[in-house]
């Protein structure tokens, strides 16, 4: 273990701390038309039944402990610019340009309609993808985002802490996130750098996702940047379409205030809305909880 380099190294101790059985996982590589390729973790055996996409500026390794506490054959995407995908030359990053990428993986690794998950601006992708493409889900959870929340929700020290986006190793960059209170303790502190970061040629160690690229000097001059990507009336368009059942996870110290909950009502009566206790990430401050709902929609689905 000490000397195991590969991503999947704290899976085995992740399981064994909560008292479940790990399960196989391994890295799916997809090319797209245009020369891209795109990037995930299929986890467990069999056709995975649940499809997870994570937020702006995370990987498909945010998912590992819900997915360990599921026990359900799962496919973790990561979004284009994002993990182990390719970045976008056009730096467009809009949910309904991702869901085209995650329209064609679930094409190519999935063999039936999926409970689709998504967080954030995951969720925003995964309700395109639903609108879009509605054979393809069976169920749709949205996690902590609507279409009006608003960019400014995040906090402004991300500009700040993504002004520098390499370091000389990752005990640098653990330094600085913990520096600006980004993790519990160090050794998790650490999962998420080693599993968030990449080698470059010349041996610094750089941010994988392309938001910390682009979101240092985006958000210094302009903190409600992320708005254009988060508050869409087109996200609503889509919101309209979508035949699944259809579930809002709110966390209770996350980005959903009471008025967009409350427009999110007016305009989706049908669906359900759960309140988690929380913050924005709720995969990784309440999995058990996230976990358990997800089954729920798994089950029902197979009925």
């Amino acid at each position: 273990m000490e000397n195991d380099t590969s991503e999947f190294r704290y899976l085995p101790g992740q399981a064994a701390a909560l008292g479940v059985a790990a399960p196989s996982a391994e890295r799916l590589t997809l090319p797209l038309p245009d020369g891209r390729t795109l990037s995930a973790i299929r986890y467990g055996d069999g056709s995975p039944e649940v499809t997870l996409l994570h937020g702006a500026g995370l990987n498909a390794h945010t998912w590992d402990t819900t997915v360990l506490l599921l026990q359900r054959p799962a496919l973790a995407i990561d979004l284009a610019g994002h993990g182990d995908s390719s970045w976008r030359d056009d730096l467009d990053y809009s949910p309904q340009t991702l869901a085209a990428d995650v329209a064609l993986a679930l094409d190519a690794w999935t063999d039936a309609p999926q409970v689709l998950v998504g967080q954030s601006l995951g969720g925003l992708t995964a309700v395109a993808v639903a609108a879009g493409h509605p054979a393809i889900v069976r169920d749709l959870v949205i996690v902590d985002i609507t279409a009006g929340v608003r960019g400014d929700a995040a906090p402004s020290v991300l500009g700040e802490f993504y002004q520098q986006t390499d370091f000389a190793s990752v005990d640098d960059a653990v330094d600085r996130a913990m520096a600006f209170g980004f993790g519990s303790t160090r050794p998790e502190t650490e999962r998420g750098v080693f599993l968030n970061t990449r080698v470059r040629d010349d041996g610094r160690v750089e941010w994988k996702h392309h938001f910390a690229h682009l979101a240092g000097a985006a958000l210094s001059t302009a903190p409600d940047a992320g708005a254009a990507i988060l508050a869409s009336d087109r996200s609503w368009a889509d919101l309209a379409g979508v035949i699944a059942p259809l579930t809002l996870v709110r966390a209770t110290r996350g980005f959903v205030a009471d008025d967009d909950v409350a427009e999110f009502r007016s305009r989706r009566p049908d669906a359900a809305i759960r309140t988690l206790d929380a913050t924005h990430n709720v995969q990784e401050t309440a999995p058990a909880a996230l976990a358990s709902l997800i089954a729920e929609s798994v089950d029902a689905a197979r009925r």
